[in-house]
């Protein structure tokens, strides 16, 4: 009997787990590590500030969940990575054996990459659930005294996708209740036009989002490098195409919410291994989803080293959406599955996206198959509809999680009669 370990309980993770348990039943046991006893549904955060959503309202208990499913979950947080023994150091003094590991942690938030970036310097941020709630106390003040808001995205980031939806839910919210005329807002991003999401664009985003922007007022700076935050104040050097310096910004703020670059977490980048990890910590994986030099260990979603999409004068990454994760999950389990059969991996994640951007009132919808360029499909819409479809979404997904299933047989046959399948 093998023990099949999961390291991380988000987006990626649970899924994981329950599709591992669910392929290799009893045969083998399956275990999660999380240094959290809530799954947090990410997607949703950045309605947390303005009280669209408690924070409570995207947390479930996972140990309920977990026991009826069969699934063993260790609440405690995980220090160390050790691929040579096979095991996974706790924070207790405590290791985890494994036979198989998926590393499936997430992102450490690198704030520190510039100074005065963070809910611990000068900015807010939406990454995290409880982040997001000590926004919500930053936006409570800024609403007692309103004045200039920017948001955004620093060099290096590779998620920029919240950053557009959080600023124009404030921009909503702001019109609501009829004092967006007092609040200059501006989107500051190390992307090199506006819609280019670190993919270089998916269909007509530059134009749609470009649109509602100059439909909203708000102003903008791209190719933006941000060189240091204090209070009130950001300073922020634009270059031109070649990466020149071009234009020196200092933006006043009242309220500010700027997403970070991401390494791998520190129990996968100090774990002083080589062949595991790339120099920013992330997992290098195959095509199928497995490290090449420890081939028991596989690894999914935010933590996976995929190199930028292409060369930008200001550095960005490239965005691991949902169903990207998605689609690592299935590849990986497939192939775990095939070797405790002794089969070697077949299965290949497509990693396509299927995306859905909440502008407050509207929205942005994008399918890229795959996510990565060049594609073979690629397809945007804009409209009402996406806003209503992203609520509905966080409800299904957070109920497929409390029912402990990662891929319903009706939600496959519907994606595949798009023409989107989690497999290659």
């Amino acid at each position: 009997m093998a023990r099949i370990v999961i390291l991380g309980a988000g987006i990626g993770g649970v899924p994981m787990a329950y599709e591992m348990k669910e392929l290799v039943k009893n045969n083998h046991t399956v275990t999660v590590i999380s240094d959290s006893p809530t799954f947090h549904f990410v997607p949703s955060n950045p309605w947390v500030p303005p009280k669209w959503r408690k924070p409570e309202d995207l947390k479930i208990e996972l140990a309920p969940i977990m026991q009826k499913k069969g699934i063993e979950f260790i609440q405690k947080a995980a220090v160390k990575v050790d691929p040579p023994n096979n095991q996974i150091h706790l924070n207790d003094g405590t290791a985890v054996d494994y036979d198989y590991l998926v590393i499936a942690t997430g992102p450490r938030l690198a704030f520190d990459e510039v100074p005065g970036l963070g809910p611990e310097g000068y900015t807010t941020s939406v990454c995290h659930v409880d982040h997001a709630a000590v926004a919500a106390q930053d936006w409570d003040k800024f609403m007692e005294d309103p004045g200039p808001i920017i948001v955004g995205a620093v060099q290096g980031a590779s998620c920029f996708g919240p950053a557009y939806e959080y600023l124009m839910i404030l921009e909503t919210e702001l019109r609501k209740r009829k004092i967006r005329d007092k609040v200059p807002m501006t989107f500051v991003t190390s992307e090199p036009y506006i819609g280019h999401l670190g993919l270089g664009g998916v269909g007509d985003t530059k134009s749609m989002l470009e649109s509602v922007l100059r439909d909203r007022t708000v102003k903008w700076v791209t190719n933006a490098k941000v060189d240091r935050i204090e209070q009130g104040m950001m300073y922020v050097t634009e270059v031109d195409d070649d990466g020149n310096e071009k234009k020196k910004h200092e933006l006043p703020f009242k309220h500010s919410m700027m997403l970070p670059a991401f390494t791998g977490v520190d129990a996968v980048r100090n774990c002083g291994v080589e062949g595991l990890m790339n120099p920013r910590g992330f997992v290098v994986v195959d095509e199928y989803q497995r490290n090449p030099t420890f081939k028991n260990i596989y690894s999914v979603g935010v933590c996976v080293a995929i190199p930028p999409v292409e060369k930008t004068p200001v550095a960005t990454g490239t965005p691991k959406t949902g169903y990207m994760i998605e689609s690592m999950v299935t590849a990986t389990a497939h192939n775990i599955r095939d070797e405790l059969a002794g089969k070697e991996p077949s299965d290949k994640p497509s990693l396509s996206a299927l995306c859905l951007a909440d502008l407050g009132d509207t929205g942005v919808a994008f399918l890229a198959v795959p996510q990565i360029p060049p594609r073979n499909t690629t397809w945007s819409k804009k409209g009402k509809w996406v806003h209503l479809s992203k609520i509905i979404f966080e409800k299904y997904f957070m109920r497929k999680v409390r029912k402990g299933i990662s891929e319903p047989f009706y939600e496959k046959m519907m994606l595949k009669f798009m023409g989107v399948v989690r497999l290659k």
